[in-house]
């Protein structure tokens, strides 16, 4: 049997606070604050920093909270699989999605997918162009957009938060920049096509029109060159989570952002039945991703200022908890790669 002081301390964390939490898990809140207190002093180390306007995850408690995530979606794919929930999924799966985004945040978790659902036929392959979904058979596309094609269904995982960054040796030899028009004094990185920025601040949006000091088409080529100190870039913070917690890479002009409509996307045709493949694992991504995201969990260990511990859980995420089966959930439309 699962601790039940684990789902509590999962919703704590999703919903942002533990009256909320506490509320979705039909208790009050005293007892909530009681049981996440009691389930600190078992484990003897303090989980959740809490102050009269927001509650942030301690380092400890960040890396729990990732364990406690995998060991609930483990339980819900094994009763899935003694429920026999998964014989209706199966068949052939072919996803594609960006190279690095894939890399860092796809390939790492799908293990678990398979898990939940053995009688998939699997196949996962990157690429930073945008690949015409229905001449190349691909049955679901993870798309970072700020829109997405008509003829396409579009499902928002998330939010894709670009920061401007540099390596502290940058820094150390050029300075902060004091403001978005010393930009203009400085290297700025960025692979073709990512060039204007468009930022927004603390005075609305701005734009930044410069030439990269580096060509490149790669946005992996942009990281690399950032870490090793040779300009500023603007960066997705699903990129560059742990190398700001690390300290090799430092945030400038932190009132300042890539533009909020950039989003992470699963995408798959509009037309004819959606196979039971494609809605569970889209259903997949959407508890994956669940705010607050991995990335902004590992940024806000180290300090990084984000709101993720505000924003809820989905509805999917609360199932999977409950009877380890995947809901009805409703599909969005939209129109939704890597910036």
């Amino acid at each position: 049997m699962v601790d039940p002081d684990y789902d509590l301390f999962a919703a704590i964390v999703a919903t942002g606070s533990i009256s909320a939490a506490a509320r979705r898990l039909a208790i009050s809140p005293p007892m909530a604050s009681k049981r996440l207190a009691r389930l600190e002093r078992r484990l003897g180390t303090q989980l959740v920093h809490r102050s009269t306007r927001r509650l942030a995850l301690t380092q400890a408690g960040a890396a729990f909270h990732d364990d406690v995530v995998a060991i609930l979606a483990a339980v819900a794919a094994a009763e899935a699989r003694v429920s026999g929930h998964q014989r209706d999924v199966r068949g052939p799966l072919r996803l594609s999605g960006p190279t690095s985004f894939g890399r860092l945040h796809l390939a790492p978790h799908l293990g678990l997918f398979l898990d939940a659902y053995p009688g998939v036929d699997l196949r996962f392959d990157l690429s930073d162009g945008f690949s015409d979904l229905i001449a190349d058979r691909i049955d679901v596309a993870v798309r970072i957009a700020p829109a997405i094609d008509s003829g396409l269904t579009a499902h928002r995982l998330g939010t894709s938060r670009r920061i401007l960054c540099a390596a502290p040796a940058y820094l150390a030899a050029h300075g902060h920049p004091n403001g978005i028009a010393a930009l203009a004094d400085h290297r700025l990185l960025a692979a073709d096509g990512q060039l204007p920025w468009r930022l927004e601040g603390p005075d609305g949006p701005v734009i930044v029109d410069r030439r990269s000091h580096v060509g490149t088409n790669s946005s992996e080529v942009v990281r690399e060159l950032t870490l090793a100190g040779v300009g500023i870039a603007l960066r997705s913070l699903w990129d560059v989570d742990h190398d700001i917690a690390a300290g090799r890479l430092a945030r400038v002009l932190v009132d300042h952002e890539g533009s909020v409509d950039v989003g992470i996307y699963a995408v798959h045709p509009a037309a004819g039945l959606i196979p039971p493949a494609v809605t569970a694992l889209v259903d997949w991504l959407r508890a994956l991703y669940a705010a607050p995201a991995p990335w902004e969990r590992a940024a806000q260990s180290s300090g990084f200022r984000q709101e993720g511990l505000s924003r809820p859980r989905s509805r999917w995420q609360d199932a999977i908890r409950s009877d380890g089966r995947t809901p009805d959930i409703g599909w969005e439309q939209g129109n939704a790669e890597d910036l």
